[in-house]
Order: C-alpha cells, then sequence, then structure tokens
C-alpha cells in the first residue's frame, strides 16, 4: 500500500531542493569576479642621474558585471599599492597620484605619454594620457573613456581655505599610497568596458622636474 503522506512529504522535499538549486543558480550568475592582476614597475633615470622607480603591487579587482541588473550597469571594488623609490644626490621626495582609466569599447591599452587630456571624451588608447574627473561614479558610451584620482585630501590653500589634493607628497627617498576596495562606478554603458590603473610621480630636485607615469594592465570589468 503506497503511503501518501510519504509521498506528500517527498514531493514536498523535492520541491524544496530544486527552489534552493534555483536561487543558488541565480547567485551564480551574478556573483562577484575577483581579478589578481600582475601590477607593474618602470624605473627612469632623469639628467642629473636621479633615479626614480615606481611600483604597482598587490594590485586586485573585484567586478559586479551589472549593478542595478542592467547591462549598462558595471560596479568594480579595486585595490593596490602604489611605491616610489627615489635615489641620488639630488632626491628630496616626490608627489604620487593613482588612479584607474576607464572605458567604454575603447582600446585602453596604449598609454605612456604625460601629455594631459582633461575629463572625458575620445582617446584612441595610443596617445596622451587621461586627466581626473575627481570620482569613481562614471558615465560613458561608446568609444569614450575617462579616469578618476584616487586620492581627494582635504588640505588648506596658500591662504588657509579648504581645498582638495589628489596627490599624496613624500619627503626623502619612499613613498607610498595604499587603497582597498575603491569603487568605480561604471553607467550608460552598453557594450564591453575595461579598466587601467595608472600612477603619476612628480619629482623634483635642484636641477630638474620630472614625471613618471606607470600603467597597469587592463582588464574587463563586463
Amino acid at each position: 500500500m503506497i503511503n501518501r503522506k510519504n509521498v506528500a512529504r517527498a514531493a514536498g522535499v523535492c520541491a524544496a531542493a530544486t527552489m534552493a538549486l534555483g536561487l543558488f543558480s541565480t547567485g551564480a550568475a551574478n556573483a562577484d569576479t575577483f581579478v589578481a592582476l600582475p601590477g607593474g614597475e618602470i624605473t627612469k633615470t632623469l639628467s642629473d642621474g636621479t633615479v626614480v622607480t615606481v611600483r604597482l603591487v598587490n594590485e586586485s579587482a573585484n567586478i559586479n558585471p551589472s549593478l542595478g541588473s542592467t547591462p549598462v550597469h558595471r560596479n568594480a571594488w579595486v585595490s593596490g599599492s602604489a611605491r616610489v623609490e627615489v635615489s641620488g644626490e639630488g632626491a628630496t621626495g616626490g608627489k604620487i597620484r593613482p588612479g584607474y582609466v576607464v572605458g567604454c569599447q575603447v582600446n585602453i591599452d596604449g598609454g605612456g605619454a604625460t601629455a594631459g587630456v582633461e575629463g572625458s571624451g575620445q582617446w584612441d588608447g595610443q596617445s596622451g594620457s587621461i586627466g581626473a574627473n575627481g570620482g569613481g561614479n562614471l558615465s560613458l558610451g561608446p568609444g569614450q573613456a575617462t579616469s578618476f584620482y584616487l586620492l581627494d585630501r582635504e588640505v588648506a590653500d596658500d591662504y588657509g581655505n579648504e581645498d582638495h589634493s589628489t596627490t599624496l607628497t613624500f619627503k626623502g627617498t619612499n613613498g607610498s599610497v595604499t587603497w582597498a576596495d575603491s569603487t568605480i562606478g561604471l553607467t550608460g554603458c552598453g557594450g564591453y568596458a575595461q579598466a587601467r590603473a595608472f600612477v603619476k610621480v612628480k619629482v623634483e630636485t635642484d636641477n630638474v622636474m620630472s614625471y613618471v607615469t606607470l600603467w597597469g594592465q587592463p582588464f574587463s570589468i563586463g
């Protein structure tokens, strides 16, 4: 004889298991993706013999491809550390300015020059650099790239009024900036999107003033 209570109980267990599996599948589809990035290193010898070494270490990104559950939203949390070493008789310190460039359906695998392009706009990825727009929440259309600096430090200007700085000034031969889970929020991009870290360093000695830019590896943000 078939026990109807046992059949009903078994059917209930199967339904619960199916529902749980469905929930797990949905979560897996929307799960964050952790990306370990290689960072980088660059060394430049200035005309007076001062040697500047810039390193990007412990770089990573945690990517959520669909913030707001729409294909035009992206969100990523980025971490890393910029380290600068300056050596030579004229070494007295420098300024560090880390940030990220973000592009929508545009090649951001170029760069390396330090001529400024301020704000958002068209960029071929091969020449010039992208200036800051002061934030990590960006709105981009296809073929556009923009960037932001990570630091926003409250400082006093020459007259004692409140001002903001995107740089860290260090004295001596070593300086570093570390960031953890800084947000990149992107809206309006219906195609593929990429991001890429950069570290801009200014070194000034008694004889020369020079800029050194280190670019990280581009990574997809969906």
